[in-house]
């Protein structure tokens, strides 16, 4: 879809940024003859303000300097361009702007290196300059900019920067080798702008995995106001390239980079608060699933396996491999056992087992395909196949594929319906061997010895081990009695009262608990967020175990992640990971509105953390407080659900009265007023009311509304629906939204389900899902009447 914005004005915005306006800008201009060396302290040109420089950095702990632009006014020394291919150079090392107007780079190892190639324009060169917009100039005497190094990008641009086309992005190699690795963005030739893989270690482009399919001479252009878009050849706003936020840019630093995952991440950086960068837009939402190489190891390499986690895609191993490369987590994995001999006169079967991966895919590369078989077939027809190195197994329809190393494009999604069934090699201790009959006697004593030897070493490790692990587990259960079997930090009470400096700063406070924000010193500074129980909670000690033991296994991208906890003395206290966005309440009901895709995404993520805890982790979880409030963002706006559980911090008769009962008025099922057992179906009924909320970007409720027969959103709505005026919902959307109102219909149908009065005709998450993705169609809602009164 087209956004067009006045031609006057994208005109007029682009103009000023163009390198023939660069006279307008006072800086120090860096004189013919000037150098820098390659020094400890890195040596640099700043930019007027200081807020860029050209020069030597440093890289990381090595003894290599690279010369780049980074930003400066902060502590990581953000690099955002960097010279030859970002080749590293030695300790003194030089960069000459020479008084024939060349900037040479003279390695102390090789001969001059020349930045720039273009000796004929090179004669007109009368100075070099580093600009405040992050740009590195080389301009004759008018002012006009032979070279620039917003013409030459590497895996960053800034605002301002113009792409034309073919222009290219390079993700680096790794986070400190600045080498090309593995992915790039393209602006074709015919003004289409594309996310492609490499043929590695060539940096021609393999598959591409991301595009906008559009012919015409565009460019991509980085508004300063935080928008990444295509503009035609009249200056137009024809389409945004990474999804659009409304996050304010005030006071902050802004890029956005072509990460060494293959991710394009729009990075934000807030001046006042000192950092750090985090994401306020990526491209693709998840590369693990939108990288499927024909040719190629896929997003993580040969064998590897793509993970969307908290901080954005990570490379894991199958179970029975191991990373080839430490260092390079996308080279991929290899067996760590001898695979199996095709040897059919000494088969090796009984040698192999098929181990279960939950979530696990690999597309493409099936050598054999059987249907319908049971899963039993499945797993004896690959172990018995010295080709086959994993099986996969669909049981709904019986198909049963057969797969061979290497495999490609691995990654672990939750929405994989299917088993991978990884052959690997048994652990089999060596038999012990038999003597001859004609060994030495020397030979049968030494063996003997060795044996002996070798048992009592055995033994002492045995017991120091034994004794050790005895005393650390008493000392645990001494300070944290009861929790057990969990990966979880145990933090002291005095750890967590000096992370958050005596629990000052209040982020939220609920019915049972106080949120404080802190930070872990003994993390790298990482932000967290302390809910402190409070002492009617902290007086429940067998709950609050079985609170940390339930949340602790838990594992899904749309969960607030449960860090660690406190279970000393008087004191309950749990961490979680910090979410940089705030809660959906803010986000949906704020000045801002949000867009209708992102609306969109949160809904499905929420459901998707609901049917995780629903039916998917190890113990069933009732929320049994679903809404905004609750509803938390991180750095690229996913929906993670916080506070789940907490019903089980109170004693289970709580949970089926009428005066004691879990929840929010207006959200909760009518079924707590009941006296009735309360099932997963609340969670559904809350989840719907939060849904009509998202649709329409109100609140359920507004006593304050001039049309009282729009104070209770549910009637509201399905007056709308059965009048055919849904459109009124959207009145002050934009036409992004109201292009979709048969989406919009849909989930609004769906929410008139999940708030059914009767909940064993509500739909459960799996359903909710499921329509919400559009694979399962939505039946025609029952009548609702007034099912807010609670609200009231």
């Amino acid at each position: 879809m087209a956004f067009v914005i006045p031609h006057a004005l994208c005109f007029l915005l682009i103009l000023i940024h163009l390198p023939f306006f660069t006279t307008s800008q006072t800086y120090p201009n860096i004189s013919l003859g000037s150098s820098l060396t390659a020094l400890d302290d890195n040596a640099f040109w700043p930019s007027p303000s200081g807020e860029f420089a050209f020069g030597f950095q440093k890289n990381g702990n090595g003894s290599g300097f690279l010369l780049a632009v980074w930003f400066d006014k902060i502590p990581e020394k953000t690099i955002v361009w960097s010279a030859i291919n970002g080749k590293l150079v030695q300790k003194g090392s030089t960069v000459e702007l020479t008084a024939d107007g060349r900037l040479l780079l003279n390695n102390t190892v090789e001969e001059s290196i020349s930045i720039w190639d273009d000796q004929p324009a090179a004669s007109g060169v009368a100075y070099a300059a580093m600009l405040d917009t992050g740009n590195f100039v080389l301009a004759n005497r008018s002012s006009f900019n032979l070279w620039e190094s917003f013409q030459h990008p590497t895996d960053t641009i800034l605002p301002t920067q113009i792409l034309y086309p073919g222009s290219t992005l390079f993700a680096r190699h790794s986070l400190t080798n600045y080498s090309k690795g593995r992915f790039m963005f393209k602006l074709e030739a015919n003004g289409t702008p594309a996310l492609y893989t490499t043929n590695f270690p060539f940096d021609s482009p393999n598959s591409h995995y991301w595009s906008i399919q559009t012919v015409g001479n565009y460019q991509v252009f980085f508004d300063p106001s935080g928008f990444i878009f295509l503009t035609d050849s009249e200056q137009n706003r024809v389409a945004d390239i990474v999804p659009p936020t409304t996050q304010s840019f005030k006071d902050s630093y802004q890029r956005a980079t072509l990460d060494y995952n293959g991710v394009l991440m729009h990075y934000m950086y807030q001046k006042k608060n000192g950092g750090p960068w985090y994401s306020v837009a990526s491209l693709p939402t998840n590369i693990c699933t939108e990288v499927v190489e024909t040719t190629g190891g896929g997003a993580c390499g040969f064998n590897g396996l793509c993970v969307l986690g908290d901080q954005g895609p990570t490379c894991e191993c199958p179970d029975g491999y191991t990373l080839s490369d430490p260092n390079d987590a996308l080279k991929g994995c290899r067996q760590n056992f001898t695979a199996q001999s095709c040897d059919e006169s000494s088969p090796e079967t009984h040698l192999f087992e098929m181990k279960e991966m939950q979530y696990t895919d690999f597309p493409n590369g099936d050598y054999m395909h059987f249907q319908p078989v049971n899963e039993d077939w499945c797993r004896k027809s690959c172990l018995a196949d010295c080709f086959c190195a994993i099986a996969i197994f669909l049981e709904a329809s019986g198909d049963c594929w057969k797969k061979g190393i290497p495999l490609s494009n691995g990654r672990k999604h939750p929405d994989v319906g299917w088993k991978s069934l990884v052959k690997i090699r048994k652990d089999s201790p060596s038999a012990p061997r038999a003597s001859k009959k004609d060994d030495s006697a020397i030979i049968l004593v030494g063996s003997v010895l060795m044996l002996v030897i070798t048992h009592l070493v055995i033994s002492l490790i045995t017991y120091l081990v034994i004794s050790r692990f005895h005393y650390r587990k008493s000392k645990v259960s001494k300070l944290y009695p009861g929790i057990e079997g969990i990966n979880l930090k145990c933090f002291t009470y005095m750890e967590l009262k000096q992370a958050t400096d005596g629990f000052k700063e209040e982020l939220g406070r609920g019915a049972f608990a106080t949120v404080y924000k802190g930070v872990l010193a003994s993390e790298n500074g990482k932000y967290v967020a302390v809910k402190r129980l409070d002492s009617m909670v902290r007086e429940n000690d067998f709950e609050f175990k079985a609170e940390v033991s339930a949340i602790g296994r838990t594992n899904h991208r749309n969960l607030v992640q449960l860090l660690g906890f406190c279970n000393e003395g008087q004191h309950r206290i749990l961490v979680y990971e910090f979410m940089t966005n705030g809660s959906l309440a803010s986000f949906l009901f704020g000045e801002s509105r949000p867009s209708w895709y992102q609306r969109k995404e949160i809904s499905l993520g929420t459901a998707r953390g609901l049917l995780y805890l629903h039916e998917e982790c190890s113990s069933q979880i009732i929320h049994c407080d679903i809404k905004p409030q609750n509803i938390l963002l991180d750095e690229s706006f996913t929906a993670r659900i916080a506070d789940f559980g907490v019903a089980k911090l109170l004693k289970t008769d709580q949970t089926r009265t009428t005066t004691r009962f879990r929840g929010t008025k207006g959200y909760v099922a009518p079924e707590w007023f009941k006296s009735l057992p309360v099932t997963a179906k609340a969670d559904v009924y809350s989840f719907g009311v939060m849904l009509l909320e998202i649709v329409c970007c109100r609140k359920h409720y507004e006593p304050k509304m001039e049309d009282e027969d729009q104070m209770v959103l549910a009637d509201w709505a399905y007056r709308c629906y059965k009048q055919n005026t849904l459109r009124l919902l959207l009145e002050n959307d934009n036409d992004e939204s109201m292009d979709d109102l048969e989406m919009m219909e849909r989930y609004v149908m769906i929410a008139f389900w999940c708030i059914h009065e009767d909940q064993s005709l509500r739909p459960t998450m799996k359903n909710v899902t499921q329509m919400l993705e559009g694979t399962l169609e939505v039946p025609i809602p029952p009548n609702i009447s007034s099912l807010y009164v609670q609200s009231n």
